[in-house]
């Protein structure tokens, strides 16, 4: 099974960039194995539907990004199948507004959505240029690492710390990250 973890946002939105710092984080902290499954972690930024052909060559995707959810405060942590959101969960009023939304649902209509699960945090502050978190959502920061451990865990990936490096010492650099594929559009 090829499974991929896409960290979604604009890092020029403040709190609208945690799932990119997240997987950006991820990928400089802990390696992942299993025997079968191959798991890829991208930064997708405000691509959506630019990711598209990237996206559909997997069985799995696992979206990190913020959520709105009503009645509750910023720095919360969701994790839920995509089949089955919560009903207080929406993704309007981030940067990217409903763009991930509309590709998930177009490539549900033609067949090609992956299974899907979701790793969302409700966002503070949705500035423009502002590089970096407010201190409620980089609080959730280990919620949301535990969270995606246990998941990967519990599909028998062997999850190896290998560096203890801040998410805030990897900010500053994020912009320069991003989407990397080779002349076969493959990452």
């Amino acid at each position: 099974m090829k499974i991929l973890l896409l960290g979604i946002g604009n890092v020029l939105y403040a709190d609208e960039g945690i799932g990119v710092h997240f997987v950006n984080y991820l990928q400089e902290n802990y390696q992942f194995s299993h025997p079968q499954h191959q798991l890829d972690v991208m930064d997708g930024g405000t691509l959506a539907q630019g990711l598209i052909p990237i996206i559909c060559k997997y069985d799995y995707l696992i979206v990190v990004d913020t959520v709105n959810a009503n009645g509750v405060g910023p720095g919360e942590v969701y994790f839920f199948d995509f089949d089955k959101a919560p009903s207080e969960i929406d993704w309007q009023g981030s940067a990217h507004e409903v763009e991930m939304l509309q590709t998930l649902t177009m490539m549900e209509m033609v067949g090609d959505r992956p299974k899907t699960f979701v790793l969302g945090c409700t966002p503070t502050v949705l500035e423009p240029m502002v590089l970096g978190l407010t201190p409620r959502v980089s609080a959730a920061v280990p919620l949301m690492e535990k969270t995606i451990i246990d998941h990967l865990n519990s599909l028998d990936f062997t999850v190896t710390r290998v560096n203890n490096i801040a998410i805030e010492n990897l900010i500053p650099d994020s912009y320069k990250r991003g989407v990397t594929t080779n002349e076969n559009n493959k990452i």
